[in-house]
């Protein structure tokens, strides 16, 4: 739900209603030369607002496109998003990126968020540069495991972020996460932990080594899943772990949140047959969609078969373009009969977006139609993480 804003003139500051007109150019433009001139137009106001800390207004000039103009929004998203995790140009005769490594995990137990050692970290870089990166890259990696509520919050705070782990970059040098003061981390039964890391090189140089002429993405991901796994593994003890090709931060997290959903659903189907003791043959899925003003998620009721109680929830949030014309239920069925759920009950009438009024976490559809509360059988409760996607 949008904030509720004061309203001027046109109901836009002066800078919102510049970053409105600057990206409404580029989403117009008829060609490259064009796109040019507005794209630098358009860095140079951003990287104002990003050095101000004016995330306010970047939003405001967000929030008015995404509902008149949806190009522009686009155009407007990616740039402030490429100005952020660039520094915005704080390093003008280098190219710098942040990029992110994220971790899927689930476990019975809880999941960590913790600092890595020097000497996992040294293996981290050999890696990464090895298998990610491209040759002449310099890079700087973070001694910390990110948990999604300790990452930079909005896109100032990224780019303040950026620049300082880019210029540790440009120096060949790691950057210390001081941990004291750092948010709490909710528990799930499964989410994503973030390894963050920056490059630098020299301008118009490659980054990635997909970019090299013998390189490729599915070689990166290949290789960093067996190497970079077997150094991140041992970081999140008693968990199952999957991990995501590492590239810049925002384009990570949008793969990271794509990959969680189905990920999510494998790993509450395991988590179901180890805990209940059956096979996931003998389980039911109930799905349905859950509205506000628009269609915002599906949720995945999980029951015994031939048995009412909801025992555990899944939600499939909607990502970028989704709406209730994607097919969803189509992907969530496969996922499903993938893990070895044959009973799959879709519902299709609208539920509203509910949570429990007393520990606030999503209820689920029942095989009745209801909106219920996911409660395991008594004698399994001991190990269950207090929240559960």
């Amino acid at each position: 739900m949008k904030r509720t804003r004061i309203k001027r003139r046109g109901g836009l500051g002066r800078s919102a209603e510049r970053l409105v007109r600057l990206a409404t150019g580029l989403a117009q433009s008829g060609s490259r030369i064009e796109d040019r001139y507005w794209e630098r137009q358009l860095a140079g106001l951003i990287d104002e607002m990003l050095a101000d800390n004016d995330e306010e207004v970047l939003n405001t000039a967000l929030d008015h496109l995404y509902s008149t103009e949806p190009r522009a929004y686009d155009e407007l998203a990616d740039s402030i998003e490429s100005r952020a995790e660039c520094a915005a140009g704080a390093l003008p005769e280098h190219d710098v990126v942040l990029i992110a490594a994220p971790v899927l995990a689930w476990s019975r137990y809880r999941i960590g968020a913790t600092s890595i050692s020097p000497a996992v970290l040294a293996n981290l870089r050999v890696h990464l540069q090895a298998h990610v990166l491209a040759k002449d890259a310099r890079l700087s990696v973070a001694d910390f495991l990110f948990s999604p509520d300790q990452l930079p919050q909005g896109y100032c705070a990224t780019a303040e972020f950026a620049k300082v782990i880019c210029a540790a970059a440009l120096e060949g040098l790691d950057l210390h996460i001081e941990t004291e003061g750092m948010p709490e981390t909710a528990q799930f039964l499964s989410d994503t932990r973030y390894l963050l890391a920056a490059v630098a090189v020299p301008r118009d140089a490659p980054i990635f080594r997909w970019q090299e002429e013998d390189g490729s993405r599915d070689g990166a991901l290949e290789h960093w899943r067996t190497q970079g796994g077997a150094c991140l593994t041992p970081l999140l003890p008693g968990c199952v772990v999957d991990l995501v090709l590492p590239e810049s931060y925002f384009a990570a997290s949008r793969a990271a949140d794509k990959e969680s959903r189905p990920y999510s659903v494998r790993a509450s189907v395991a988590y179901l047959a180890t805990t209940l003791e059956t096979p996931a043959a003998n389980l039911r899925a109930v799905v349905a969609p859950y509205w506000d003003r628009a269609l915002e998620e599906y949720r995945i009721g999980f029951t015994v078969r031939d048995q009412d109680q909801v025992v555990h929830g899944v939600v499939w949030p909607l990502l970028g373009a989704e709406d209730e014309t994607s097919d969803c239920i189509g992907e969530i069925e496969a996922v499903l009969r993938e893990s070895g759920v044959s009973e799959i009950l879709a519902l299709d009438h609208h539920f509203p977006l509910e949570y429990c009024d007393d520990c606030g976490v999503p209820l689920y559809p029942s095989p009745e139609g209801e909106a219920a509360h996911a409660e395991m059988p008594a004698e399994q409760t001991e190990q269950i993480p207090r929240h559960l996607h």
